[in-house]
């Protein structure tokens, strides 16, 4: 479940988000009646509206990247996906991946989106743009080789587009996991695998297997 309180149909006042929850559930209570048409429980909107206009805010930032864009939308979403498989978001990446079907890239590439670096379907500006995704959720630095690339597909106003998006997805994908949203909602898989029982620290000293 996530870690913040959902807000309930009947609680919802404010009328963005009565207009969210209409768009998105129809007539149901999406915290007692959860789902969506993509098949997620739907709890990034129903925690997401215990402050109406933060909701309102990121309303408007997925408005804005699907308006009148310079930028190639599977470039796009390309930029999306990766960001949400770099930064280990399932609810991200999943979506993403949805979303690159709808624009008809091929499957042979969004099933290469993990490991593109040795995926011979993409096309140069294509791994151009995955290489400066990944400087992006990495933490912004990116080697000058990696930018000239870019900037020998795609303009100034493009480059600036897909660097907002990429970033906005980044952070999606940190919030997701952090409050447990919707396929995000899952323990840490990094965790101490336990010894034998009869296995002891100075046995793993003594052998030196690390």
């Amino acid at each position: 479940m996530p870690r913040l309180r959902q807000v309930p149909k009947a609680e919802a006042t404010s009328e963005h988000v009565k207009r969210s929850y209409n768009l998105l559930f129809g007539d149901r209570d999406p915290v007692a009646e959860p789902g969506t048409a993509t098949g997620t429980r739907g709890d990034w909107w129903t925690v997401f509206a215990l402050v109406p206009d933060i909701l309102e805010h990121a309303n408007r930032g997925f408005a804005l990247y699907r308006g009148d864009r310079k930028l190639d939308p599977v470039l796009r979403e390309l930029g999306q996906t990766r960001a949400g498989w770099a930064k280990g978001s399932q609810f991200v990446f999943s979506q993403h991946c949805k979303s690159l079907r709808g624009l008809k890239v091929a499957e042979e590439k969004i099933a290469a989106i993990p490991h593109w670096q040795v995926a011979d379907c993409f096309d140069d500006k294509e791994r151009a743009v995955l290489a400066y995704a990944d400087c992006l959720v990495q933490g912004g630095r990116t080697p000058q080789a990696v930018f000239d690339k870019l900037k020998t597909f795609l303009s100034d106003e493009e480059i600036l587009e897909f660097t907002y998006i990429t970033c906005l997805y980044d952070m999606h994908a940190v919030m997701t996991k952090a409050l447990r949203l919707e396929f995000d909602d899952r323990d840490d898989p990094i965790v101490e695998v336990a010894a034998p029982k009869d296995f002891s620290a100075r046995d793993f000293l003594d052998t030196g297997r690390r």
